[in-house]
């Protein structure tokens, strides 16, 4: 199967040109543009609350423990965590809530400040195809078993600045619960 990367890489770059043909000048086409980045926007909160209300009507108290990485440069220690699997899934849930807010933020940054167009055709896809294809909803709405990628914690994409992935496996959690201080300091 194709990765997300190399699909969004290809729908990006195809959008690109397109753009380049569509006539922004034109104050109906600006207007359409602009209507289709809201309806993909709606499309991706209602997507956000159907997950939302699926989680809440499983309520799903499995325990949960991880480790999560420390922040890297910090020097911190890795924090152990324990959760259900409810409550893991709404922290999720609010962290996408929060960058597709950011990314609304920053288009409408960019197209009513800068007068830049373009980007709108791209950022009415690529988003909408990231909360399709988000974990949770994929869980939550599409069914799918939360086993292999989708097993809790989920894997975190990896970045520039990737702090690593959370461990779940026995011994990083026995380690972390016995090493971290819990923020207490030494003088």
């Amino acid at each position: 199967m194709v990765s997300p990367q190399i699909t969004n890489l290809a729908i990006i770059l195809v959008m690109m040109q397109l753009s380049k043909k569509v006539p922004f000048d034109n104050p109906d086409v600006l207007m359409g543009v602009r209507a289709l980045y809201i309806l993909s926007n709606v499309l991706i909160v209602g997507i956000y609350l159907w997950t939302q209300a699926k989680i809440n009507s499983k309520k799903d108290m499995t325990t949960l423990k991880y480790v999560e990485p420390a922040p890297m440069g910090a020097g911190e220690e890795a924090k152990p965590v324990t959760t259900t699997n409810m409550d893991y899934d709404k922290g999720q849930l609010r962290q996408l809530f929060r960058s597709q807010l950011m990314g609304v933020g920053m288009m409408g940054v960019m197209h009513l400040y800068m007068q830049y167009t373009n980007p709108l055709l791209i950022q009415s896809i690529i988003p909408l195809k990231g909360a399709i294809e988000s974990n949770l909803v994929k869980i939550h709405i599409f069914g799918q078993p939360a086993t292999g990628d989708l097993a809790r914690p989920f894997k975190a994409g990896g970045g520039f600045m990737s702090q690593g992935a959370p461990k779940s496996d026995k011994a990083s959690i026995e380690a972390a619960e016995k090493n971290y201080r819990g923020g207490v300091k030494e003088e």
